[in-house]
């Protein structure tokens, strides 16, 4: 996953990674519209003490709050998969979810216009198709709730040129593309990353190691705004007297959060790479698979085994074949230790598609129904917009704007 989709990156992960293949599209359907009549929930402001969060919604007997996202940009791949998506599955059940398409990270780098619709619906008919649970979780578009680009705006202001210019990742980027090439949006989404992160007050983030320093870069501007108009200095403007936002920690697999390349086991798995060979997409045909896999960079060394340093792809691919198979580091390596490359291809390809084939077949039996997945995603911005809303009229408040009339 690129390095903008933070949210591309997670949890505990099942040991059963096949979504609910048994769920009808008619009972999704006939979930979402009893849900459709249930009260909202009120995200009003209440009165907390100076150490907490000043919006309402979080309380001692509510679930902590994660948030996370994938870009449409390109196919989702495994390694979005395996490193993000398969763990929202656990998450759901543990946690208050909103998973949501990043949209306005994806126009960073140079796209093609008429294709960001259309993957943007792909994107999120696959989050459903792995298994993500509407009734647990908001599912919706980045860019329908537009507190986003407001608190992004907002949180610029406030932050510091010569901490932008020290990410690594618009470093590498923009050396690539020159600096002609190089949009101001690629300097400046770190910000936008954090105001997806903040502006729901998140508990948790589930990040890859990679992703490590953009949240470093949300808490300390957190941390930022709460001392710079928080506290007693928003008391003073009418608001409550704890922070604007809650200080987010990092949320980190332990295993599976980088899936390699297919070609460089050095290299992360990534839609922009050049070559299709270095990734398996989520909706590739199994003699696609098959191909894929029989031609990824292998070694001579004989046997197979993780954590040799000399063999990073050895140590993918067999993460890989754990991952999808559900069994553990230790009955992998006993299977595989004698096997040729051979041998191991042959069974990885199968262990790929048996996975794989049952989102597909979720997946093709989601979009064949637009209007379904226009009714998730809707009903997902609107329960977002609550709670982005709260936080975003506080933050206004807390800066001293004119506060707008209701009408």
């Amino acid at each position: 996953m690129s390095s903008r989709s933070l949210l591309s990156r997670f949890l505990v992960l099942s040991s059963a990674a096949s979504p609910r293949a048994s769920r009808s599209l008619n009972s999704r359907r006939i979930g979402l519209a009893l849900r459709s009549y249930a009260p909202l929930r009120c995200k009003c402001t209440t009165s907390v003490s100076e150490s907490e969060v000043s919006d309402g919604t979080s309380t001692p007997n509510t679930k902590k709050r994660v948030v996370s996202g994938v870009q449409p940009t390109g196919s989702v791949h495994l390694g979005n998969y395996l490193g993000a998506i398969k763990n929202w599955i656990s998450l759901q059940d543990s946690y208050e979810t909103l998973f949501f398409i990043v949209d306005l990270h994806a126009i960073t780098l140079p796209y093609e216009a008429p294709d960001l619709a259309k993957s943007t619906r792909s994107t999120a008919a696959l989050y459903l198709a792995c298994g993500v649970d509407t009734s647990k979780a908001s599912v919706f578009v980045q860019s329908h709730v537009r507190a986003h680009v407001e608190l992004m705006w907002l949180l610029s202001s406030a932050t510091p040129l010569g901490w932008l210019n020290r990410m690594i990742q618009f470093k590498e980027k923009s050396r690539k593309a020159g600096d002609e090439n190089v949009g101001v949006a690629l300097l400046t989404y770190p910000v936008l990353m954090a105001s997806d992160i903040l502006l729901y007050q998140s508990d948790l983030v589930p990040v890859g190691e990679d992703q490590k320093q953009h949240l470093e870069l949300t808490r300390e501007l957190a941390e930022r705004i709460n001392y710079l108009y928080g506290g007693r200095k928003w008391k003073k403007l009418g608001g409550r007297k704890g922070s604007i936002f809650k200080v987010p920690e990092a949320l980190i697999p332990p295993t599976g959060a980088r899936v390699m390349s297919l070609t460089d086991g050095l290299s992360k798995m990534s839609k922009s790479a050049p070559s299709d060979l270095s990734r398996i997409n989520l909706l590739d045909p199994k003699d696609v698979i098959a191909n894929k896999i029989k031609r990824c960079k292998t070694d001579s060394f004989p046997g197979l085994e993780f954590d040799n340093p000399e063999r990073p792809e050895c140590s993918n691919l067999l993460s890989i074949y754990q991952l999808v198979t559900g069994k553990t580091k230790e009955e992998v390596a006993l299977e595989c230790q004698n096997m040729s490359w051979g041998s191991f291809k042959l069974i990885l390809t199968d262990a790929l598609v048996d996975h794989l084939h049952p989102i597909q077949v979720q997946y093709q039996e989601i979009t064949s129904d637009p209007g379904y997945l226009d009714s998730v995603l809707s009903e997902g911005a609107k329960k977002a917009s609550e709670i982005a809303d709260t936080t975003l009229n506080n933050v206004y408040q807390a800066m001293g704007f004119l506060q707008r009339q209701k009408t």
